[in-house]
């Protein structure tokens, strides 16, 4: 097996890294490479992680599609949508979710672009972003990161940011890292966005051109890359169809 990994690959372990410390909280992950994290993070660093079928059923481990004795996930307990609001009310939760807009203090956006009265874009709503970004932690993810996402100002909050939650004293507030095709990022002392690594491979200037506020990559460390036992959880037990591919190309 290839020990060369790709950034769809150090994606999920940055993914994974998430949970490191997180202990007994339930994950609620948006997207593919996201879910690929918390699994991987199930089997190897956050054994405690609590993983979902992503409805009302609690699984005593991840899907293992390629797993030799073709192992599945056992239910182990179950937990209606309305158990949900009490399971993020009392911070057992951790969400990574995507973003259509991030500005530079973490504020996040996928409810509409543009005026908010007269919108050229209508997206899902708020959902229960408002909810998720002031009772527990919340990462991003970003599959391709643009300045079309990474601006100044977003046209509508629906996640709040750490200078909304600095003025309104929100005790739970608790943004962790971004994580995109190009880089980890995480904020700053002040809150705001900063660059905690770049993804091997990837030109620093890139990640300053593909943000629409001013970012500071000078003396990036690199991106950890996937060690041998992650690379082979991932390519031959978690996704051997190789789904990752759909969110970032090798």
């Amino acid at each position: 097996m290839s020990t060369d990994a790709t950034i769809a690959e150090i994606c999920i372990a940055a993914c994974a890294d998430t949970y490191r410390d997180s202990g007994e909280v339930l994950a609620h992950a948006v997207g593919i490479i996201p879910a690929l994290g918390a699994r991987l993070a199930a089997l190897t660093s956050a054994p405690d992680l609590v993983l979902s079928d992503g409805e009302a059923l609690f699984l005593d481990g991840p899907p293992m599609p390629g797993a030799p004795d073709q192992q599945t996930a056992h239910v182990e307990g179950w937990a209606p949508f309305r158990r949900i609001f009490d399971i993020v009310a009392t911070g057992r939760r951790q969400s990574m979710m995507g973003a259509s807009q991030i500005d530079r203090f973490g504020n996040q956006n996928i409810s509409l672009i543009g005026d908010w009265k007269k919108p050229t874009r209508q997206l899902i709503g708020v959902r229960g972003v408002p909810g998720n970004s002031v009772n527990h932690r919340v990462d991003y993810w970003v599959s391709r990161h643009s300045a079309r996402i990474f601006v100044e100002s977003v046209d509508m909050v629906s996640g709040v940011g750490n200078d909304r939650a600095r003025a309104a004293g929100l005790e739970f507030h608790d943004l962790g890292v971004i994580i995109t095709n190009l880089a980890v990022l995480d904020y700053a002392e002040d809150g705001a966005v900063k660059v905690r690594s770049i993804h091997p491979g990837v030109d620093p200037q890139q990640v300053v051109d593909a943000t629409g506020f001013a970012i500071d990559v000078a003396d990036a460390p690199l991106t950890r890359i996937p060690d041998a036992e992650e690379l082979r959880l991932i390519r031959d037990v978690l996704d051997p169809r190789g789904t990752r591919t759909r969110e970032v190309a090798d």
